[in-house]
């Protein structure tokens, strides 16, 4: 105890010399220009009055040259009778010229010389006629403001333009901090009371809690932990694709174990000069080791975390910062109960020292939520949303397959103002189907005008989609809706697919019949117009990545069998992947997709071949109603009449 206080009591008094140290180079400084400032003064001075030697004067003064003389202890000062007949004439030629031109305006040249201890001066001037000699009258208290003024004053104005200066460096050079504060942490901490947040407020993401209530049980009753001696690891890693929820789970930790929260982001330690970063870990968990137990958490690690590899050249910064994020990680006590928690969606590229035991050791998947957590999401963002009696959230969360927790909360924030723009009171399950179309296709795009080729062309193209895919054995993709109406993302049209039961694993059949799905469009273009146009081109790309991961990614295909031909780089992000074939392997590659696709589209067009009648019958019905649901469409095919069937979601209102 006495030790740490003794550390504390070290540091405080390094930290008071620093300070000392600071104010006095500025003091130093204001000091040496104002030296500086006098002797420019006094430069410009001389330039005004001539120095002549004392004995120069006196002879003057016996010549009856000089005219007025003012006298101090430390100069004389003064002026000839030539200097002052032409200025007198200057005077009276300029009135003359401009009768309001101010008396005594014309400058009298001056003279200065030293004074000797030379008794017969003043009986020297009044024998020779100097009209003018003597000292001005000055009150004592004069000499004290004129030293103020002169020495003190210009001093206080150089020490505060220079702190000002230092703290306006330190407003656009990264937050110096000022004097003896380089590098200072911007954390924003936290309190329980003012995170709002517990696990109440975070659903969807039941295996992730559990992980943590370890922590938070830990936090609330370390001496059970202690006691059997059980060490709680020191950092945990939330992974998971963006919109997951990772920093909403961190405030939720803290909000349970009703502990401090700080929180940081990786971008925060970063800076152009080398030493701040890692002076701000030191001054982020010091100030934490003050309020333990509590939680740090740092969003973004992936910024300072990166892997120190040197193929695309170092960066010395982040590189410091990155180790004094180790040490502090290693330094510290966890039963004081520190916690640090760090979020990425970015984990591949973090450097391995940070990932081994005894750092971020234990890694919790922030994963996108399933049919049940979806659910429970809308449930949650729906608690303060006034909601109609139609409303169905579970239709709605089977329609948002791979949705995450922010896209729902946005779709319930979409569906509200919908409902207020359309004056109603409470928020309906049109409201909810329309707001999420919205964030798939986006608004209607009123203004577009097709011509009637144009509107029959998407009619079947989309019908195309739809037909194939409901002919298909286990209708793997039912159909919801079909719409020929443009929006603004680019879509002339799209056919909606709600799957009735969420899958986890794909076969290879129900691969390929998405595949001839894709390709429906094109196909009903080919078949009933003998043409191909442009709208299939983002089919056609899917359609082909598709086939590409078939082949290289799933090993589905009969000629390389189990063989990977590529991996995965970004897979929380964009699911980019890289070849790690040869390049003749590639351009096999690309044939056995080329023989996926010509099968998958000689299949989908033999499906709308045989029912050509089918896709005359609900194209023309989808013409003359622009939007039609799936109920409507399987009615067709049954034979029934259409407007029978529920067309519920068809038309919004």
């Amino acid at each position: 105890m006495n030790q740490n206080n003794n550390q504390n009591n070290q540091g405080g008094n390094k930290n008071n010399r620093k300070n000392t140290l600071g104010i006095l180079s500025i003091v130093l400084w204001a000091v040496i220009l104002t030296a500086a400032m006098q002797l420019l003064v006094s430069a410009l001075r001389s330039d005004k009055t001539d120095e002549i030697p004392y004995s120069t004067f006196r002879q003057w003064v016996m010549e009856d040259k000089v005219a007025t003389v003012k006298m101090t202890s430390s100069q004389f000062t003064f002026t000839l009778v030539e200097d002052e007949k032409a200025a007198q004439e200057a005077q009276e030629t300029a009135q003359q010229k401009n009768p309001f031109f101010p008396v005594g305006k014309t400058p009298v040249k001056q003279y200065v010389t030293a004074p000797l201890n030379d008794d017969d001066i003043i009986p020297l001037m009044e024998e020779h006629g100097v009209k003018e000699f003597g000292t001005d009258l000055v009150d004592q208290s004069t000499y004290v403001w004129s030293f103020i003024l002169s020495q003190i004053l210009p001093i206080v104005l150089m020490v505060a333009a220079m702190i000002f200066l230092f703290r306006f460096m330190s407003s656009k050079m990264g937050g110096m901090g000022g004097v003896g504060g380089v590098g200072k942490a911007n954390a924003k901490v936290y309190m329980e009371k003012k995170t709002g947040v517990t696990f109440a407020d975070v659903a969807g993401q039941d295996e992730a809690k559990e992980s943590l209530e370890e922590i938070i049980d830990f936090l609330h009753n370390p001496g059970k932990y202690t006691e059997i001696g059980a060490k709680l690891p020191k950092g945990a890693l939330l992974v998971g694709s963006p919109g997951t929820g990772k920093t909403l789970l961190a405030k939720a930790v803290a909000g349970e174990a009703n502990v401090p929260f700080f929180s940081i982001s990786g971008s925060d330690f970063v800076e152009m000069f080398v030493g701040v970063g890692a002076s701000r870990v030191r001054d982020l968990f010091k100030e934490a080791a003050k309020v333990a137990p509590c939680i740090i958490f740092i969003d973004e690690i992936d910024t300072i975390g990166k892997s120190r590899d040197n193929r695309m050249g170092g960066n010395d910064e982040r590189e410091q910062t990155l180790n004094q994020l180790l040490a502090e990680l290693d330094g510290f006590d966890p039963t004081k109960g520190i916690i640090v928690l760090a979020a990425t969606n970015r984990p591949e590229v973090l450097d391995k020292a940070l990932l081994r035991p005894g750092r971020f050791d234990r890694r919790i998947t922030v994963d996108r939520p399933n049919l049940a957590g979806r659910l429970a999401t809308l449930q949650v963002h729906t608690r303060n949303i006034r909601l109609a009696e139609d409303v169905d959230l579970k239709k709605i969360a089977q329609a948002t397959a791979g949705c995450v927790g922010a896209d729902l909360a946005n779709l319930v924030n979409e569906a509200a103002l919908r409902a207020v723009r359309h004056g109603r009171k409470a928020v309906n399950q049109q409201d909810l189907l329309s707001s999420f179309e919205l964030v798939i296709a986006g608004a209607e795009k009123k203004g577009t005008v097709l011509t009637e080729k144009e509107k029959r062309l998407i009619a079947y193209h989309e019908v195309g989609h739809a037909l194939v895919a409901a002919k298909q054995k286990d209708d793997v993709m039912p159909v919801s809706k079909i719409t020929i109406v443009p929006h603004v993302q680019g879509a002339l049209g799209y056919t909606l697919h709600l799957p009735e039961e969420e899958k986890f694993l794909m076969t290879k059949e129900d691969l390929y019949s998405e595949i001839r799905t894709l390709l429906g469009g094109r196909c009903a273009e080919e078949l009933v117009f003998d043409t191909k146009t442009s709208g299939a081109s983002n089919d056609i790309e899917r359609a082909t990545e598709l086939a590409r991961k078939l082949v290289a990614m799933f090993g589905m295909s009969d000629k390389f069998g189990a063989m990977g031909l590529t991996t995965v780089q970004n897979q929380y992000l964009d699911a980019s992947y890289g070849l790690t074939c040869a390049q003749a392997t590639a351009a096999q590659l690309d044939e056995e997709v080329r023989k996926i696709i010509d099968s998958c589209h000689k299949e989908a067009r033999g499906i709308l071949e045989e029912n050509r009648a089918d896709l005359d019958a609900v194209a023309a019905y989808l013409l003359e109603k622009e939007t039609i649901t799936g109920q409507e469409m399987m009615a067709i095919l049954k034979g029934d009449d259409p407007a029978t069937a529920d067309n519920y979601g068809a038309n919004p209102s």
